[in-house]
């Protein structure tokens, strides 16, 4: 993960928001650790599961993570009835990893399918003057010639990857 927290983005980035990895993505534990070493804030997201509505809640630490309830994608985060500082709300994101099932060189990204980092990143630009920085965290194997695309998609402004050392 050295790769990614070099990054300059990464570097400048005070307010940050990563996902909490799915077992088929990027592992992105060592990342959120850093954010913390570093004392900048970090967000993640809180999907609400009858919508396509997602926001960026932040986490108090990353110890936090394990305590959290699991929702049906076997993933950790808040419940929606917790009351949480919302990023939007408090001053916008520098930085916003995304996750993605696939990805090409022209920053389309092929996600879920329920569109939710696609609604979220068009309310940053609604509500913060100068858009996050968003960044892919992908595999290799991900990387595709082209991924399908309708107009709701929204690119990403980087994919990152780590070169295979071979």
């Amino acid at each position: 993960m050295a790769w990614v927290i070099a990054h300059s983005q990464y570097q400048k980035s005070k307010r940050i928001s990563i996902f909490l990895s799915m077992h088929d993505e990027i592992e992105t534990e060592e990342i959120i650790r850093d954010i913390f070493q570093q004392g900048k804030t970090c967000f993640i997201p809180r999907y609400q599961f009858r919508s396509n509505h997602m926001d960026m809640v932040k986490l108090a630490s990353p110890e936090e993570i394990s305590s959290l309830p699991k929702t049906s994608w076997n993933i950790h985060q808040p419940g929606e009835d917790e009351i949480r500082e919302e990023a939007l709300s408090t001053g916008g994101l520098d930085l916003i990893f995304m996750p993605g099932l696939g990805f090409d060189k022209h920053g389309n990204r092929l996600g879920r399918g329920r569109g939710y980092y696609d609604a979220y990143l068009r309310r940053c630009l609604q509500q913060q003057d100068v858009p996050p920085y968003t960044m892919a965290l992908a595999f290799r194997e991900q990387i595709c010639p082209q991924v399908p695309v309708d107009e709701n998609d929204m690119k990403v402004d980087e994919v990152l990857y780590e070169e295979s050392s071979t």
